[in-house]
């Protein structure tokens, strides 16, 4: 998890962004980038708006506002999705470092993990081929351990 200095330059970001596209800042916003930000997991929005109850219960963000701060998030590539199922959508924040995901088709439960053997054969591939990356996602789907079971 990054620091609290660099939440606050995540903030930032956001304070510009908004900014540059002539929008209003909201403090609906900042809450739900800032949920996502000090998240442990993936959330849906259901569980970023319960967080927000939570975390600011004198908040009145409703859930259809938490789905248009995800959508506009997501938007300016502040926080990512993964969508899988009937589930829908899983968010993360975009600050943690480079990793890929294995997801559970089952339980819906996603697992990141960082390996250096496939990151170097991914760029050997780009190189072959010519071909320039600027950015990549990987996504493994199966069944978990525990749903195997």
């Amino acid at each position: 998890m990054l620091s609290e200095n660099n939440n606050e330059e995540i903030i930032d970001e956001l304070k510009k962004i908004v900014k540059q596209k002539g929008l209003k800042y909201t403090e609906q916003r900042e809450i739900v980038l800032s949920i996502l930000l000090h998240a442990k997991e993936h959330l849906t929005a259901e569980e970023v708006y319960n967080e927000i109850k939570k975390r600011y219960p004198n908040s009145n963000i409703g859930i259809a506002t938490v789905y248009r701060a995800l959508s506009f998030l997501e938007e300016v590539d502040l926080i990512t999705s993964i969508t899988f199922g009937t589930d829908g959508k899983k968010y993360e924040s975009n600050s943690k470092s480079h990793h890929d995901h294995l997801i559970c088709t089952n339980c819906g439960k996603i697992i990141e993990f960082m390996d250096d053997e496939i990151e170097k054969r991914q760029d050997k591939i780009a190189k072959k081929n010519k071909f320039k990356i600027v950015s990549h996602s990987m996504q493994l789907y199966g069944t978990c351990e525990t749903c195997q079971e």
